[in-house]
C-alpha cells in the first residue's frame, strides 16, 4: 500500500504575521488555504486557472 504524501504548503515571503494564504501543488491542481484554518477544505484550481490568476495579480488587476 502506497501512502500519499501530504501537500507541501508554501506561504508568501511577505507573510509577516503567520496568518496568510498558503498554496500547494498536488498533481495538476493548485490548492489554496487560509493558514489560520489548516483543517478546512482548501480551494482547488487547475493549472490554467492558477496561471490566469497569477497573471492578473502581476498585471495589477486586484489592487484596492
Amino acid at each position: 500500500m502506497n501512502e500519499i504524501d501530504p501537500p507541501k504548503w508554501v506561504k508568501s515571503s511577505r507573510c509577516a504575521s503567520g496568518t496568510c494564504v498558503e498554496v500547494a501543488k498536488v498533481a495538476d491542481q493548485y490548492l489554496i488555504r487560509d493558514s489560520k484554518r489548516p483543517d478546512a477544505a482548501p480551494l482547488s484550481f487547475t493549472e490554467q486557472e492558477w496561471t490566469a490568476f497569477v497573471a492578473g495579480v502581476n498585471a495589477g488587476e486586484f489592487r484596492f
